[in-house]
């Protein structure tokens, strides 16, 4: 089922925006239910228009290589007579902690194109969100797009955030920028102090269960991975909730814990904390090997459904046409790079705010 979306206030809205590197829409669709009018989103990732338009009515998606394009045909994508937003989130894996040996990256050059945008289109406001990671291993890329800002006169915020504090079931942080035109701008902070965290408990407690390889006749989303005969061995050996390989017996290691360095392996086969946020969800989350992504107490990984869910991607959010197959790496990675709905809803509010105190003053 479609997400439904207030269109009479989305069509009364004072801010136009678009979005850059969409993917399955995350952060366009925390920015609709903000009551921002997205116009469109631009990946050139085919498997993610299918969740793109399904579930952000309005909002149109474009298969385009940002590269190949210039800031005209971003700049006829907004409404006449609305502040202009320009949004994106560039991909983030050549500047992750997951991606230590990258020296270069085509994906370095993505944030480049946005300020090229920036510097065509002269938006009324500007957000970007990635990895905290920018702000070491990307530095030069970092200020450069911030100069970029500066000298076209915009005000910018920029901090590392906690998604756990706007309302999201994972302890996952993010870089965070928000830029205008207007006059200065904030980061709003989130209303969620961490004894008041949300769990996996609360985010996933209560849907059915699934055995590893099996899918919930009701969500073809809800399907749990499949596991080797020795992978099911170590799952029915973690002791549950938050359980790791620490407490397996020795000829059930694998060789990369048995060595000096096997502390930096401590969350691969692990299971999550029912009372305690999720780890951060990555492009494998769906693999119990990748990390701290085995289920509180059923013997197998999440499931791309509870991955989306702890994202805060509404439950009825459609990934991939129900009479299809389920390409479930393309879906994971979607999910894993998305912009937590729950904390787009933030900025977009804070966005509003900050056009209508600026009108206000007028």
């Amino acid at each position: 089922m479609a997400t439904r979306l207030d269109k009479a206030r989305l069509e009364a809205s004072p801010i136009s925006a678009v979005d850059l590197f969409c993917g399955a829409g995350g952060l366009t669709h925390g920015l609709l239910r903000a009551g921002i009018s997205v116009e469109a989103g631009i990946d050139l990732d085919p498997a993610a228009e299918h969740a793109y338009t399904r579930n952000n009515a309005g909002a149109a998606f474009h298969k385009w290589d940002v590269s190949q394009k210039n800031s005209r045909s971003i700049k006829k994508l907004f409404r006449e007579g609305k502040y202009k937003l320009l949004a994106g989130c560039a991909p983030c894996q050549p500047f992750s902690n997951l991606t230590n040996g990258i020296k270069k990256h085509r994906a370095w050059d993505l944030l480049d194109y946005f300020g090229r945008f920036v510097r065509g289109v002269e938006p009324d406001l500007v957000t970007m969100e990635n990895v905290p990671e920018l702000e070491r291993r990307g530095a030069s890329v970092l200020e450069e797009f911030r100069s970029t800002l500066e000298r076209r006169g915009y005000k910018i915020a920029c901090k590392v955030v906690q998604c756990a504090d706007y309302g999201a079931p994972q302890t996952r942080r993010r870089l965070v920028l928000l830029a205008s035109k207007l006059g200065p701008i904030e980061i709003p902070d989130g209303t969620f102090r961490p004894s008041r965290w949300r769990t996996v408990r609360n985010a996933i407690g209560d849907l059915p269960g699934v055995d590893a390889g099996g899918q919930d006749p009701k969500d073809p989303l809800h399907t749990a991975a499949q596991l080797s005969p020795m992978n099911l061995k170590r799952v029915k050996a973690t002791p549950l909730d938050g359980g790791s390989h620490a407490d397996w017996p020795k000829s059930l290691m694998l060789a990369c814990h048995l060595r000096e360095t096997g502390e930096r392996y401590r969350s691969i086969y692990g299971r999550m904390w029912w009372d305690k946020p999720a780890p951060t969800m990555t492009t494998l989350c769906n693999g119990i090997g990748n990390g701290r992504f085995g289920h509180p107490e059923q013997d197998r990984a999440i499931t791309l459904r509870e991955a989306a869910i702890i994202q805060t991607f509404p439950r009825e959010y459609e990934f991939w046409p129900a009479d299809q197959r389920l390409p479930t790496k393309a879906v994971a990675r979607m999910i894993g790079n998305a912009v937590p709905p729950r904390l787009a809803h933030a900025l977009g509010r804070a966005l509003l705010d900050h056009v209508r105190q600026y009108d206000a003053s007028k």
